[in-house]
């Protein structure tokens, strides 16, 4: 693998231990619960109890910016009780829940609108009942395969240290003759995932960026070397493989980011990595809501939210966004999607909005 051609890891890849644990008493009844107070307890970490997993008022902080990075910092052990799936167009059929909230930083990231006051990071112990929930979906939808995206909600790779679910799921799926799953990643930790049974029916993908943009946007996730280095072990480990290009933001010297990025993933991976691999394409987007959020967490980020410059493009429940100009997202598709195909031939794109 011709990893001289990325530049050293600004940062280091570190695994995510939360600085306060609430458990919902009910948690500790399933096995999965038991072992996270156990894994808990062992660090060392703060331990308080809830009545629900969706309800933390009392977070430490003396300002909101403060209660905010804290409750980054902050897991909630409890049970899923609401087991409908939503949809996730256009990477699948359905968003299956294994964790709600990230430990991540992304300015740009629509968990600031979507997670509201609520950005403490939860799993669940009842995968039991999820996972009986996605074999429902599955026989309702049979003959057709159905797909089940795992990461609408979290990063679940960077909590795997702690609950084991993405590799139950996993598991679960590579059993299921008409079941696949889906999710992405900005963390490198995938070392308890390389020895799952998967029987080829996960797609494990990565989000990358030009380095302007994990420079200035994503902090507290791995660094694009780490990142990569993690790619070509799943590759190994025969999964297939996929990379979401998200979000493709327009900035100065965009081409040379964009092509940089390519030119680097394909002197870094290693032969089975290009085999059935998937790129997704995302332009920027935001919401008034969002901006307004972004820019009282973050609030000097470089992330550019003039209204004014972009177009105004209608979504579901009639909420709207703001996306780049129609010049501006066909320039920016074209030449990506060109890049691609030099560097990847057999590359499939599967959307690009």
């Amino acid at each position: 693998m011709a990893t001289d051609l990325l530049a050293p890891p600004a940062r280091g890849t570190q695994v995510f231990i939360p600085e306060l644990v609430y458990f919902e008493p009910d948690a500790l009844n399933y096995p999965k619960g038991k072992k996270i107070m156990e894994w808990a307890e062992k660090e060392g970490l703060p331990i308080r109890m809830t009545s629900s997993h969706n309800r933390i008022t009392n977070l430490p902080g003396d300002s909101d910016l403060e209660k905010y990075r804290i409750a980054k910092r902050t897991l909630v052990v409890g049970i899923r009780k609401t087991l409908k799936f939503d949809q996730s167009k256009p990477s699948a059929e359905y968003a299956i829940p294994v964790a709600t909230g990230c430990m991540a930083h992304c300015h740009y990231c629509y968990l600031q609108t979507t997670l509201g006051a609520k950005p403490y990071i939860r799993v669940y112990v009842n995968t039991d009942d999820i996972l009986k929930q996605a074999k429902q979906y599955i026989e309702e939808r049979a003959p057709e395969i159905t797909r089940f995206e795992a990461a609408c909600t979290s990063d679940p790779v960077g909590l795997e240290h702690i609950s084991g679910s993405l590799k139950e799921y996993i598991e679960f799926m590579g059993q299921e003759p008409l079941g696949r799953l889906r999710f992405v990643t900005k963390f490198a930790n995938v070392e308890p995932l390389l020895d799952a049974k998967h029987n080829g029916h996960t797609r494990f993908r990565f989000s990358v960026n030009a380095d302007y943009v994990i420079k200035n946007f994503e902090p507290a996730t791995s660094s694009f070397h780490d990142r990569i280095i993690a790619a070509g072990k799943v590759a190994r480990a025969g999964y297939p493989l996929g990379f979401i290009i998200a979000p493709i933001i327009w900035h100065e010297g965009w081409e040379d980011g964009y092509a940089e990025l390519l030119f680097k993933l394909k002197e870094a991976l290693p032969p089975e990595a290009t085999s059935n691999l998937t790129f997704e394409l995302i332009q920027h987007r935001f919401t008034k809501t969002a901006k307004n959020i972004i820019m009282q967490r973050y609030p000097k980020t470089k992330l550019e939210m003039d209204e004014a410059k972009r177009k105004y493009k209608w979504g579901r429940w009639g909420q709207g966004k703001y996306v780049y100009q129609d010049e501006q997202a066909t320039a920016l598709r074209e030449f990506i999607t060109e890049r691609i195909f030099e560097s990847f031939p057999n590359a499939n794109i599967d959307y690009f909005t």
